[in-house]
């Protein structure tokens, strides 16, 4: 509901902007699945180190359309998240400042709908920074793949209470696992467990 009415909020404020249009209904044929590495698990002060996002087009995911993108070494950067996403502050020297970022990033997936794994973490860490400097948060409508295939585990398997572990989900659901805790690798993953799902495929394995 508070999601909803600071939707509204900022659509409001929005009609006569730039981004009007990201409010508008999207009447198009194409996904967005997007991702993020971050210096850690805490919304409220985990700071972005790269985000990526690809489209989908009906049963295609179009590697070939992706963005990916690294940032700025962030302050916050530590031992412990590199260990995660194996980004050193090296790695990050000619990372992208967070305002240009978010600008590729709109631009990039417009009003289409997101697809994500556990897209709420993404999309707090977007929007705490996109509010502050764009006036909005992300319209899109969302799509969460690990809510998804718990929906599915519930309908086949009632008996069953898994760990929705993302390299444990990809290998039920017979998806190969692409630069695991890479931005893009992990959305490339997660286009690919979506479209499965979304075909209502049998599980390639019984759920443990």
């Amino acid at each position: 509901m508070i999601r909803a009415l600071r939707r509204a909020a900022d659509r409001r404020r929005q009609a006569n902007g730039h981004y009007a249009w990201l409010f508008h209904p999207y009447t198009g044929d194409e996904m967005v699945v997007i991702d993020t590495e971050t210096t850690g698990l805490d919304t409220r002060n985990a700071e972005l180190v790269s985000l990526a996002a690809v489209k989908l087009r009906h049963d295609r995911v179009l590697t070939s359309e992706s963005l990916d993108l690294r940032l700025a070494r962030p302050a916050s950067l530590t031992g412990d998240s590199i260990r995660i996403h194996g980004l050193r502050g090296i790695d990050l020297a000619d990372g992208e400042g967070i305002d240009a970022a978010l600008g590729r990033f709109i631009d990039f997936v417009g009003n289409r709908p997101l697809v994500g794994w556990h897209l709420d973490f993404d999309l707090a860490i977007i929007n705490r920074e996109l509010r502050p400097r764009f006036g909005f948060a992300l319209p899109n409508a969302t799509i969460d793949v690990a809510q998804s295939y718990q929906r599915l585990l519930r309908r086949r398997h009632p008996e069953v209470d898994p760990v929705l572990c993302f390299e444990s989900v990809a290998e039920a659901l017979g998806v190969p696992v692409m630069g695991r805790n890479t931005a893009l690798g992990d959305a490339v993953t997660t286009a690919l467990m979506h479209l499965r799902l979304t075909r209502g495929v049998l599980l390639a394995r019984r759920p443990s």
